[in-house]
């Protein structure tokens, strides 16, 4: 069995990535023995610019994953790039924790990109509506919340509320094809989960 201890930055992806961790679980490899933990919520400047903070959050992690397990930090890439911005996090967060398991993946622009790469899969769950015929271009919206609010019939998107019942019900397939970002994520489930059975 693998701990995995994930880090955070938004109260909806404290309920929504386990929620998506254990649907990669039981789709693509259901012999894998997963013990997800809760995941641990950071402010990302503050994370991301503040050492000191960085350095005791990916402690915390790995003492919670124990050396057999995985440290998997999920933020919102905002205006940077995924790519470059994930490899510096994780050359830093090797220097804390350099004998750990360790992924960094950055959702294109905000953790919403993920649930708009599969919109058509949520047709009507919890009043969401996009037409089918509405082109998927999941990782272009800067404000992928602003992108989800426009399409609920309730005019309102709750991360807390909606995040955790939109990760139980995307297509993990279409997700997969319309997100690089997602494509991250399950690359690194594979390398860190899969491979390991």
């Amino acid at each position: 069995m693998i701990s995995i201890a994930s880090i955070v930055e938004g109260d909806g992806e404290v309920s929504a990535l386990p929620i998506l961790l254990r649907r990669l679980a039981s789709e693509r490899e259901p012999s894998a023995l997963v013990n997800l933990l809760q995941p641990i919520r950071v402010r990302r400047d503050k994370f991301l610019n503040k050492d000191d903070e960085f350095r005791r959050q990916l402690l915390l992690a790995a003492a919670k994953s124990g050396p057999d397990g995985w440290v998997l930090v999920v933020l919102d890439a905002d205006d940077d790039c995924p790519a470059t911005l994930g490899r510096d996090i994780h050359e830093r967060a090797q220097q804390h924790i350099p004998h750990q398991r360790l992924s960094v993946v950055l959702a294109n622009r905000e953790f919403e990109a993920w649930f708009i790469a599969a919109a058509h899969s949520l047709q009507g769950v919890r009043g969401f509506s996009s037409g089918p015929e509405e082109p998927l271009r999941a990782e272009t919206p800067r404000n992928a919340k602003g992108w989800m609010r426009e399409r609920m019939r309730s005019g309102t998107y709750s991360e807390i509320l909606d995040q955790p019942a939109f990760a139980a019900r995307i297509d993990l397939q279409q997700a997969f094809d319309n997100s690089r970002s997602f494509r991250k994520l399950c690359k690194e489930w594979q390398t860190h989960v899969a491979a390991r059975i």
